[in-house]
C-alpha cells in the first residue's frame, strides 16, 4: 500500500522537479510500477512517443485469455504466452497483466432494516487464554445482538464446544427477557453440519434447540460476512470499549463485570438508527415484540458416557472425579454443567462434585474414599483369617468359642496371626488343640502352650518378624517332595 504521503512526494517529484519514474522509483526505493500506478491514477499524461514493446504482439491474446478466466494467475499466463514466441521477463510481463487484467466491479450494499423483535445475530469472538489451575483454557465470548435496538448480551465460556453454544442462546434469551422470530448465525459447525449452496445440514441439537424456543435458526451466506455485520461490529465495540486493560480475578468476576457493562454503558450509546435517541430507548419499544420465554429452559448439560477403570474414578474434562467403589468396571453416565458434575448409574445419581476447569485434579468425596478403606480392611481381614484356617485348621473351633464367650474376634485373630510367623503353622495347630481340650479357648493360653513346648524341647527364643501384609497375607501351598524321593532312590540303584 503506498500512503498519501508518498503518494504526494511522487507526484510533487515528477511535476516540480521533472524526475522520472525510474528516478522516483529508486530514491523513494519502490517499485517502478508502484510510482506509475500513482500516477496513472492520478491521471498524470504519459509522454506521446510510446515506443513499441516485444509483447505489444500477444496483448490481444491476453486480454481474450483474461476476459475468459479473469482470476488466471499471471505467472501461468506467462508460460502460455512463452510457448507462444515471448521472450521477456516475468517480471516486465507481470506489470503488463497487472494492468491489463479485467477488474470485478465493486459491489454495492443495502443498507439492511430489521423490525423490532424481528432479528437477533450471534457470533464468537476469541478474547485469548485464560489459566485456571495448570490449565490453559480458551477464553471465548458469545455475543447476541438484536438486530433492531442493537441491545448487547454477552457472556464468557472456556471454549466454543457445543454445549457452550446452547448456554450462549438460553443465557441471552433469559438476559434479553425474550426471543427473537430469527437468530442469524455463522456456519461454524456447532450449528451447521453441512452445507452445499441452499441445501444445509443443520445441527439436531441447534434444531432441537429452536424448536424448543420457537426461533427460526438462519445461517448466513458463505463469505457473507455483512450479513451479520452488527453482531461483527458488536464485538469490534467489546474489545475496544469493555476488554482493553480489564483487569479480573477469574471468570465469574469477568462475567460479573461483563453484565455491569451490557446493562450500563453498553445500553447508554447512541441508537445507530437515530443519535438522539439511546439503544435502552430502542430496546424498551423492541422487549414487548420479542416472543415470552418458555417456562422451562433448554436443557445444556454435557453428557459423556465413560467407561470405569479398576480405580474408584471417572474422567472428565481432563479432571478425576470420585465415584463409589462398588461400581468401578462399569459403563457409567456423566451429566455436567459449569457448576457440578453427577454421575449416573442408570438413572440413579451415584455422585455429584463440584465441577474443576483445571487439568489432572482429583475431586474426591470423602466418603467415598472412607468406604473404600473400610471395605479394604474388611478384605485384609477375611484374609487373615483365610491364612489362620488354612495354617491352623482348629483356630476354627478356638474362634468360635470365643464368640460364644463374647471375646473380641479381631483382636484374638491378629494376635493368633503373630503367633503363627513367630512359631509356625504346625506348632501353632498342636498348641490351639491343647487349649481347646484344655478348656481354656483363648490367645494366651495357645500363647503359654507354645513357649513351653518350645523350651521344653530346648530351642532358643524364636525371633519376631514383622512381615509386611502383603507378604504375610500369602497363602503357600507346599511342593510335594515325591519328585526328590524318586531322585534318591535312583541315585541309590546307580551305587550299586
Amino acid at each position: 500500500m503506498i500512503s498519501s504521503e508518498l503518494e504526494a512526494e511522487i507526484l510533487r517529484l515528477h511535476h516540480a522537479e521533472r524526475w522520472p519514474v525510474g528516478t522516483i522509483a529508486f530514491q523513494l526505493g519502490i517499485h517502478h510500477s508502484a510510482v506509475e500506478r500513482v500516477l496513472t491514477q492520478a491521471e498524470v499524461p504519459k509522454p506521446a512517443l510510446v515506443r513499441p514493446s516485444i509483447v505489444d504482439p500477444y496483448i490481444p491474446f491476453m486480454l481474450e485469455t483474461l476476459k475468459k478466466y479473469p482470476k488466471l494467475t499471471a505467472s501461468r499466463l506467462f508460460h502460455m504466452v512463452k510457448e507462444r514466441g515471448f521472450r521477456g521477463r516475468p517480471s516486465f510481463f507481470r506489470s503488463i497483466v497487472a494492468r491489463i487484467r479485467p477488474r470485478p466491479p465493486a459491489e454495492a450494499y443495502l443498507r439492511l432494516k430489521t423490525l423490532p423483535g424481528e432479528e437477533a445475530q450471534v457470533d464468537w469472538g476469541h478474547f485469548g487464554k485464560i489459566l485456571v489451575g495448570a490449565a490453559t483454557r480458551m477464553l471465548m465470548a458469545f455475543v447476541m445482538v438484536l438486530s433492531y435496538s442493537r441491545a448487547i448480551f454477552l457472556r464468557f465460556y472456556l471454549g466454543q464446544h457445543l454445549s457452550n453454544f446452547l448456554r450462549g442462546h438460553v443465557d441471552g434469551f433469559g438476559a434479553l427477557h425474550g426471543i427473537p422470530r430469527v437468530v442469524l448465525v455463522d456456519n461454524l459447525k456447532s450449528a451447521v453440519l453441512e452445507r452445499v449452496g441452499s441445501a444445509i445440514h443443520f445441527h439436531p441439537t441447534i434444531l432441537e434447540l429452536s424448536a424448543h424456543y420457537r426461533f427460526e435458526v438462519r445461517p448466513v451466506g458463505i463469505a457473507r460476512g455483512n450479513e451479520k455485520g452488527r453482531v461483527e461490529r458488536a464485538i469490534r465495540f467489546i474489545r475496544e470499549r469493555f476488554f482493553a486493560a480489564r483487569e479480573f480475578r477469574d471468570l465469574g468476576d469477568l462475567n460479573r463485570q461483563a453484565a455491569a457493562w451490557t446493562e450500563g454503558e453498553a445500553m447508554e450509546r447512541p441508537w445507530p438508527e437515530s443519535p438522539s435517541r439511546t439503544v435502552r430507548d430502542a430496546f424498551e419499544e423492541e422487549k414487548s415484540r420479542l416472543r415470552p420465554l418458555p417456562e422451562v429452559p433448554f436443557p445444556t448439560e454435557e453428557r459423556l458416557e465413560v467407561s470405569v477403570g479398576k480405580t474408584p474414578y471417572v474422567r472428565f474434562d481432563s479432571n478425576d472425579y470420585s465415584i463409589p467403589h462398588e461400581l468401578v468396571s462399569r459403563t457409567l453416565v456423566v451429566l455436567a454443567d459449569l457448576d457440578r458434575v453427577r454421575v449416573l448409574s442408570g438413572n440413579e445419581v451415584v455422585a455429584t462434585h463440584l465441577r474443576s476447569f483445571d487439568k489432572g485434579r482429583q475431586v474426591e468425596d470423602p466418603e467415598h474414599i472412607q468406604a473404600l478403606e473400610r471395605s479394604k480392611k474388611a478384605a485384609r481381614k477375611g484374609r487373615g483369617l483365610d491364612r489362620l484356617a488354612h495354617a491352623a485348621p482348629s483356630s476354627r473351633r478356638l474362634l468360635e468359642e470365643l464368640a460364644e464367650r463374647g471375646a473380641n474376634l479381631g483382636s484374638a485373630v491378629s494376635f493368633l496371626l503373630k503367633l503363627l510367623d513367630v512359631y509356625g503353622g504346625e506348632a501353632l495347630e498342636v498348641a490351639i488343640s491343647e487349649a481347646v481340650e484344655s478348656r481354656v479357648p483363648h490367645p494366651h493360653a495357645v500363647r503359654q502352650a507354645l513357649e513351653r513346648r518350645w523350651h521344653a524341647d530346648g530351642k532358643p527364643a524364636p525371633l519376631s518378624l514383622e512381615l509386611p501384609p502383603r507378604v504375610r497375607d500369602l497363602s503357600v501351598k507346599p511342593h510335594s517332595l515325591e519328585s526328590y524321593d524318586e531322585i534318591k532312590e535312583k541315585n541309590h540303584e546307580d551305587s550299586h
